[in-house]
């Protein structure tokens, strides 16, 4: 669903980016700017890694999350940051009779959704997940929301109105990031690409995107037992992998990190052949000879109200 070349892309500046250079702390609307900007100019890519690495009972991230739906007739679905629509596709694959909604804040992923999904199946709204008008209270079943929670800043507000549209007996699952240590290599990748990013940024990884508390499994226990205090919260870890010719895992690993998005050409080249050669499990002397492993711990959150 990429629409362009993430590995030759333009530099990414903003506010945010900008704040950073100058040693100031972005605020809200500067990393709301900056998400903007990448979803802008290369809707869709989100899902090119998370679709392709597999666990090892073969299913991608999106599918994990979706068995937190149960096959019931007539169940609400919110899909909360849902991008172009691979985990809303997946649930209108399972059972025609899902009654399904998608929010997300950039009308060029709706617009992929939009594309991809069946008509008249799914109702999918322009909003900021900290703000869902379009969704009444106790309107929803199951909140599912993959890989976002990390991007969201406040996260509070976003955790309040997941609360509010959520039934009684409800459920909350979000998929983050797992612990570095439970994926092989996986921190040597990330130190890797940041090292490229703070090169051109040193305060980037000092700051990041988001609220850093969803990215800790005892953090972000504590701020969903805030948020949701007479819930049940379950935090369950796995690792998805994906091989093949090592030059594309590295190119589709590094489009993972929107730290790759401000590296600007040369510096990306040379990162890209760093990362090949990390993430190289055959010793042919040729890099289209060789193949590559790349392996993402994920944590899934689940919420039951």
């Amino acid at each position: 669903m990429t629409n362009k070349n993430i590995n030759n892309q333009l530099v990414i500046n903003s506010t945010w980016t900008e704040n950073l250079a100058r040693n100031q702390q972005p605020d809200g609307k500067a990393l709301l700017a900056h998400l903007r900007s990448v979803h802008k100019n290369y809707a869709g890519f989100t899902e090119k890694c998370p679709s392709i690495c597999r666990d090892k009972a073969g299913r991608n991230s999106y599918e994990w999350l979706a068995e937190i739906v149960p096959n019931t007739n007539g169940i609400r679905v919110l899909d909360l940051a849902c991008g172009s629509g691979p985990l809303l596709k997946i649930l209108c694959d399972r059972n025609k009779n899902f009654i399904l909604k998608g929010v997300d804040m950039c009308p060029e992923e709706l617009a992929l959704a939009k594309a991809r999904l069946p008509d008249g199946v799914v109702d999918l709204f322009e909003l900021k997940a900290q703000n869902l008008t379009a969704v009444d209270d106790n309107s929803i079943d199951v909140v599912l929301c993959h890989w976002a929670l990390t991007l969201m800043n406040p996260i509070t507000p976003v955790l309040d109105e997941v609360n509010r549209v959520l039934s009684s007996g409800g459920r909350f699952a979000a998929l983050v990031d797992g612990p570095m240590k439970a994926a092989p290599k996986y921190s040597d990748v990330h130190n890797l690409i940041y090292r490229f990013a703070q090169a051109k940024i040193p305060k980037y990884g000092e700051i990041d995107l988001g609220d850093p508390r969803i990215r800790s499994t005892d953090t972000s226990k504590n701020l969903l037992h805030e948020a949701f205090p007479d819930a049940k919260v379950n935090i369950e870890t796995s690792v998805v992998s994906m091989e093949g010719p090592v030059t594309e895992v590295a190119e589709t690993a590094a489009g993972f990190f929107y730290a790759s998005f401000i590296l600007p050409t040369e510096a990306r080249r040379i990162m890209l052949s760093e990362l090949s050669n990390l993430l190289a499990i055959s010793k042919e002397s040729r890099d289209l000879q060789r193949q590559g492993r790349f392996s993402i711990p994920i944590n899934r959150l689940v919420v039951t109200k």
